[in-house]
């Protein structure tokens, strides 16, 4: 079967899925994009990521000009196309195509809305078993009071120049600090360690993308009883922590085992971290939106 993009109400064949070289998207990282997850012909908290989509466009006055619901639609539409029984989504609203200067009014056509159902595999199967060997970049989180990272916008200009850092060192992934010298998270991942019998993220404030599989982490820790705590921490815990992972929509829950050369606990994915990967993985055979892939795909 051939694969389709959605773009601005068609859905196109690969080779005709284009966009202006004026969109601002394009040109500046003018808007906002989500990943969604795909698990056995169900959407992964799909109204989840439609809202952090909905939110971050709002905060940069982006007109989404599809509602919610259309908008899911829309992405289903899209995945019972391609026959996605598992995989990803990539949602991209950008601000459309304009003229060569910086002022958003000139995008006078409206937003771009770009849908693709796809694959992905961040890191190797081994990765899950062994563990990752993390570094800490030098380059630092954006500060919210400039490109806030709880908007997951176009502009990854800052992940990239420190995943530069991460693929130049040999490593597949790699630790943020922000400006005041706090961990903030990975590079496309939020980060938890485990210490003192307490599972710790830093808190939105601190510079992050509040990501949907660390919400989701979080719920499922406190069902298990775990205690949890949202708040800054420094390098010095990561490095004496027992147990430290990395959550993402694409990641899921990758386990830590070394970071700057230090051993994290024992050097392999410790008891808690197995136990929220296994918990995590039973979720999403429970939940999700049904693609339908059963039914009859509308070609109006």
């Amino acid at each position: 079967m051939a694969q389709t993009v959605y773009i601005n109400g068609e859905h196109l064949p690969l080779a005709e899925a284009k966009v202006s070289v004026f969109d601002h998207g394009f040109l500046y990282g003018d808007g906002v994009f989500e990943g969604i997850r795909v698990y056995g012909g169900k959407v992964f908290r799909l109204d989840d990521h439609l809202c952090r989509l909905y939110r971050g466009a709002k905060a940069i006055l982006l007109t989404v000009p599809l509602t919610p619901e259309k908008m899911k639609a829309v992405v289903l539409e899209c995945c019972r196309r391609n026959q996605l029984q598992n995989g990803y989504i990539r949602l991209v609203v950008s601000r459309g195509p304009g003229d060569l200067g910086l002022d958003p009014r000139k995008c006078v056509d409206g937003a771009t809305v770009v849908v693709i159902a796809d694959s992905i595999a961040l890191y190797p199967a081994e990765v899950y078993e062994k563990g990752l060997d993390l570094i800490t970049v030098v380059t630092r989180r954006n500060p919210p009071s400039a490109t806030n990272p709880a908007i997951k916008s176009l502009n990854y200009l800052n992940n990239i120049i420190a995943k530069i850092e991460v693929t130049q060192a040999g490593c597949f992934e790699g630790i943020m600090l922000n400006h005041e010298g706090y961990v903030a998270e990975a590079t496309g991942d939020n980060i938890f360690v485990y210490r003192d019998d307490r599972l710790i993220t830093p808190p939105v404030h601190v510079g992050i993308l509040e990501g949907i599989t660390r919400a989701v982490v979080l719920s499922l820790a406190r069902e298990l009883g775990i205690s949890v705590m949202e708040e800054p921490f420094t390098q010095y815990v990561v490095y004496s922590s027992e147990e430290c992972f990395l959550t993402g929509t694409a990641a899921e829950i990758a386990p830590v085992v070394k970071v700057d050369g230090r051993v994290i606990g024992e050097g392999r994915p410790g008891p808690i971290t197995r136990r929220l990967m296994a918990e995590f993985h039973a979720l999403t055979t429970r939940e999700g939106v049904p693609i339908g892939l059963d039914e009859v795909v509308s070609r109006a």
